[in-house]
């Protein structure tokens, strides 16, 4: 169905395009990804991602843990972004989710583990947060999901593509997209700390996933659309090593699918 997806040298300055079956698949196959790197680089630093989609793919990891085939004691991972003004332990909170999804069920040292901070102030923040990104070396894989409008982080459609790490409001879209993870008298936050669309692009390597049909004129803008901020995702087309691993649903509006196909047979024919 598609080659090891192992990030090797010789795949740098390309975007990868790997279509599986199912959600299920897609996680499988990034967390083989995620966990080859951990093999062979056991001190990477990691940008992580919540939502929907990365949900099975840390369940994977956490599986793959249990059963002794990767270790994260030595990594050290930065999120992308969280919610303005929400409490860490609030359930909702992304400090809450990767807690419950992650990092309580794997060895990752807790101090090791940086989400923004919603309660602190957002100018003071964002500036910590971008030194200590930098002061850690770079991010080696940055994890990103994709929003229906094509956002990537909380860089809503109009980001500046060499945004760093910023306060933003997000879309009435987003907002609607998230209301379902509040309860109905809850006030939902309308603003973000996120990292940047500069940010994310001077990670080392990037593994978007991306499932269902809602995703797929995202997806088609974001790998054979021209590069626009109406469609942040696209500038990746941009990046030297960036893998999207995408189910058939996701990837049904891509004019190349043959060819993406192919590329992936081929691959799998090579020693």
């Amino acid at each position: 169905m598609y080659a090891g997806l192992f990030i090797a040298p010789q795949e740098l300055s390309c975007m990868r395009v790997v279509i599986t079956d199912d959600a299920s698949a897609v996680a499988t196959a990034s967390a083989e990804v995620m966990c080859r790197q951990l093999v062979n680089a056991p001190a990477l630093v990691l940008g992580l991602a919540t939502g929907s989609t990365p949900v099975m793919l840390y369940k994977e990891l956490v599986s793959r843990y249990q059963a002794g085939e990767v270790c994260f004691a030595k990594a050290k991972s930065f999120n992308l972004d969280e919610y303005v003004g929400i409490d860490p332990s609030h359930p909702q909170s992304y400090r809450h989710f990767m807690q419950q999804h992650l990092f309580d069920q794997v060895n990752i040292d807790p101090v090791a583990t940086q989400v923004p901070q919603g309660l602190a102030d957002p100018k003071i923040e964002c500036e910590r947060y971008e030194a200590a990104i930098t002061s850690a070396r770079g991010i080696d894989l940055q994890v990103l999901g994709l929003g229906a409008n094509g956002h990537i982080g909380f860089n809503e459609p109009t980001s500046s593509l060499a945004s760093r790490t910023r306060i933003k409001t997000l879309t009435e879209d987003t907002i609607a997209a998230n209301a379902r993870f509040f309860e109905a008298h809850e006030q939902q936050p309308t603003l973000a700390l996120t990292m940047g669309i500069g940010t994310i692009m001077e990670a080392r390597h990037i593994l978007l996933l991306a499932t269902g049909e809602h995703k797929a004129k995202a997806v088609k803008a974001m790998v054979e659309g021209p590069v626009s901020a109406m469609a942040p995702a696209s500038v990746l087309q941009f990046h030297q090593s960036v893998t999207l691993v995408l189910d058939v649903a996701a990837a049904s509006l891509l004019e190349a699918q043959d060819y993406y196909h192919w590329v992936e047979k081929m691959r799998a024919q090579t020693p």
